[in-house]
């Protein structure tokens, strides 16, 4: 029986438009509250306390402001020492935020900066994954994992710059479009003077695409046949001159067509087994050649700086110094005690294991990756986190599709009345909860900070002469206050590696401070005047027990203590 093919009902038709819009409206109503929440929970995740780089930050900038950048510290009462400028731009914009707003300025801007890196976060995994839904559950989870990283440091705008490399590598890969490798060349650059120490961690980023298109690469690579192919070429040609032996020219040809047909087998099978690939597929993607390329300039926007040649040696002369395996962020991370970390690795290795999900190479580079960087260094779990949040949400989406049969679960069953009241509910709630207990913080902790022993260090002691012996954490507030220090948290500078010093003022102070060198060895060899130091500290512990004679006090409060360093 004959079928003839009839329009569709116009009735029919119409209702299908209807309901596009509505989901259209649906996804765009749940775009507009999932930025709403993300931004509110982000200001309540932001601290009010600020951290100890945010004062020399300050000082750096309104010092810029003056001398420009000339390469050398002006807040140690050490003489000459080197210094790079590790994030000049951001300090100099701190400053004047700093300048015309004052720290009320610094805190806004921060919660602002706070919300862009929770608001990328959930555009680029929406962009890439296509689910509004785990990506605004995901991104939630992302903010509060690396929480205590939120603070007013340059870290907190490379963060928000990484996501967005990874979003312009993506889609570069995908349509090669011009505007995507412009964009990645502007955020090099903006890296390289914003903070130089994680520039090179942007072409960590690059590797995962660019080794699976090797791998791609050489698993189509027969060389043997095609070694034969060309010999059988140059006879078969040969032969064609001479015009003698038709009959062997003949069979060379018939051997040389059996071969091609036979790799032209194989290539279709190899393509047939990537598509089915078990757990780990991967394709060749050409554009790859172009991103390789977009590598090579971003490498060179490390000129673009006034730092000289500090973007391709600073990373370098950190890992050959000593003061990484001294500071908290920078030491090895205990899997044990990061309990959010180690979900995260579960979960992948769960979903992957247990399900019939499968993963894209370059996304299992990227994770070993970020998980071994994570490892080798507890700081590097923000990158774990913002980065590794992508390929999660992608295996996740796939794991959902996977057992709901190819199709995706209907945006308007999930965001029903109920949907946004748990959501909003749950959201308010939680922000909440971690906001009310920073009511009553202070930009500036008097535990923390020695207010008050500065109060009275400027009114009653001449800082020009004085050389003060400081610890390493409050460093910083000194140099806001205008007191020369010892040392502060800008270890690097501290190092002979960066300093052009021979003497080590780094492990000088790790070693006293941990009293592994009598402390008075050490205020001798420097020629200490007086000394700043908690009043837990074992230096202070030591003066007071075996009443030094060298030491008088000036004055104390519930955390600090201020000696004077007499010539007994």
């Amino acid at each position: 029986m004959l079928k003839l093919k009839t329009k569709n009902n116009p009735c029919e038709e119409n209702e299908k438009n209807e309901n596009l819009k509505k989901i259209f409206h649906s996804k765009y109503f749940f775009s507009v509250i999932a930025i709403l929440f993300i931004t509110i929970f982000c200001f309540a995740m932001t601290p009010v306390t600020l951290q100890n780089d945010t004062f020399y930050t300050i000082k750096i900038g309104e010092q810029i402001t003056q001398t420009g950048i000339d390469m050398q510290d002006h807040f140690s009462w050490h003489e000459d020492l080197a210094y790079t400028y590790p994030h000049w731009l951001y300090d100099l914009a701190t400053y004047e935020i700093y300048a015309n707003f004052g720290m009320d300025g610094i805190y806004i801007v921060t919660c602002i900066l706070s919300a862009i890196l929770g608001i990328s976060l959930y555009i680029v995994n929406t962009k890439i994954t296509k689910n509004q839904i785990t990506s605004f559950i995901l991104t939630a989870l992302v903010i509060y994992v690396i929480r205590d990283y939120i603070a007013a440091r340059a870290q907190l705008v490379t963060f928000i710059l990484f996501v967005w490399i990874i979003y312009f590598i993506e889609m570069f890969l995908k349509n090669k479009k011009i505007r995507y490798a412009i964009g990645l060349v502007i955020i090099s650059t903006l890296i390289a003077n914003l903070h130089v120490a994680v520039w090179p961690f942007i072409f960590v980023l690059f590797l995962p695409y660019i080794a699976e298109y090797i791998l791609s690469v050489l698993s189509e690579m027969a060389i043997y046949r095609k070694l034969k192919i060309a010999i059988l070429k140059i006879k078969i040609n040969r032969l064609a001159k001479t015009g003698k032996n038709e009959n062997k020219k003949i069979a060379l040809e018939e051997e040389l067509q059996q071969i091609i047909n036979k790799n032209q087998k194989i290539k279709i099978k190899r393509e047939e087994d990537l598509k089915n690939a078990y757990k780990i597929r991967f394709i060749k993607n050409s554009n790859v050649k172009w991103l390789i390329l977009i590598m090579i300039i971003c490498a060179f926007t490390g000129l673009l700086t006034p730092l000289g040649d500090t973007p391709y040696t600073y990373l370098y002369k950190t890992m050959e110094g000593n003061t990484t395996q001294n500071i908290n962020e920078h030491l090895p991370m205990t899997i044990a005690d990061e309990t959010e970390a180690l979900t995260a690795i579960v979960l992948v290795l769960g979903i992957l294991m247990f399900t019939k999900t499968k993963i894209q190479l370059s996304d299992l580079f990227m994770i070993s990756g970020l998980c071994y960087l994570m490892l080798a260094t507890k700081r590097q779990m923000t990158m774990f986190c913002i980065i590794g949040v992508f390929i999660l949400n992608k295996m996740i989406c796939e794991f959902i599709e996977g057992y709901t049969k190819g199709q995706k679960i209907q945006f308007n069953h999930v965001t029903r009345g109920i949907g946004y009241v748990i959501m909003i509910t749950v959201m308010l709630g939680a922000s909440y909860h971690f906001y009310e207990p920073k009511q009553d913080d202070e930009y500036i902790s008097t535990s923390d900070y020695p207010v008050q022993a500065c109060d009275y260090i400027l009114e009653n002691i001449d800082v020009s002469s004085a050389r003060f012996y400081n610890e390493y954490n409050y460093g910083s507030y000194l140099i806001y206050r205008g007191i020369p220090v010892f040392i502060d948290s800008r270890a690097d500078l501290y190092a002979p590696e960066f300093s052009g010093k021979e003497e080590d003022i780094f492990t000088d102070f790790i070693n006293t401070s941990s009293i592994g060198t009598f402390y008075e060895d050490t205020f001798e060899k420097y020629d200490i005047t007086h000394v700043i130091t908690y009043k837990n500290s074992k230096v202070n512990m030591i003066i007071i027990e075996t009443k030094d004679p060298h030491y008088k006090k000036l004055y104390d409060d519930k955390y600090f203590i201020v000696y004077e360093r007499l010539n007994v």
